[in-house]
């Protein structure tokens, strides 16, 4: 098919652990050194992650549109970058963009005007915890975030378990990381005993956290999760 724009996006992935430079692929330097215009996250967590990549690099010189967490991104501005042909890079706050972030929405519109688009190599923590758990990596599904209030989490979380059970499937979900210590206390109210669950926080930093226990194993010794971000996974 041919293109309806000259454009190009570049989904390019920021490391997961603070400074962790060398989780990404080496393309992710060459491309970044030459596109002038961006939609990020996070723009103060864009500029460092520039500065670091190319220390000589002009930070003022570049564009940034940050993705609104209430109004999403501005379609408008994106429509217009495509029409004039430009490279556009696209960064998540941390990991791989349009995996549990907003750039999906960017990504979805970037195909229907016929721009061309490039993912770029980089860690990604949902698909790292899910390599390091030991628990079903054939048939997995995420999940995103579960209800914050019951009678609809319990609910969720034994939905959740069931259908790990009868898929055999592992079941992968996020939480607002001040409430990890919340979640990990229902998971082990509501969840059998039985199911095998994994936590993993820091995913590539020196200090990483990631243990595969039972429901009944964890209960025994329950780690203080704290405010760092983590990755759920549950195979029944």
């Amino acid at each position: 098919m041919a293109h309806d724009t000259k454009a190009t996006i570049y989904l390019i992935p920021i490391p997961i652990a603070d400074g962790a430079l060398q989780t990404l692929s080496q393309e992710v330097a060459g491309y970044t050194a030459q596109i002038a215009h961006y939609f990020v996250e996070n723009v103060r967590t864009a500029r460092r992650f520039l500065r670091a990549l190319h220390p000589a690099l002009v930070i003022d010189s570049l564009q940034f549109s940050e993705i609104d967490k209430h109004t999403g991104p501005d379609i408008a501005l994106l429509r217009s970058w495509l029409k004039e042909g430009l490279t556009i890079g696209i960064m998540s706050e941390a990991g791989c963009p349009g995996i549990a972030d907003p750039g999906a929405e960017l990504v979805g519109i970037a195909h229907s005007m016929g721009a061309k688009v490039i993912p770029l190599t980089g860690p990604n923590s949902l698909i790292l915890a899910l390599m390091a758990s030991g628990l079903n990596g054939q048939s997995f599904c995420f999940t995103g975030y579960i209800p914050v209030k019951d009678p609809m989490r319990t609910k969720r979380i034994k939905e959740l378990e069931a259908t790990s059970i009868r898929e055999k499937q592992t079941q992968l979900f996020i939480e607002t990381p001040y409430r990890n210590d919340h979640l990990l206390a229902d998971l082990l109210k509501h969840c059998s005993g039985r199911t095998r669950i994994c936590i993993a926080q820091n995913i590539t930093a020196p200090d990483a956290f990631i243990k595969t226990k039972t429901a009944t194993e964890w209960s025994k010794e329950i780690p203080v999760l704290g405010k760092t971000p983590a990755v759920f996974l549950m195979l029944g």
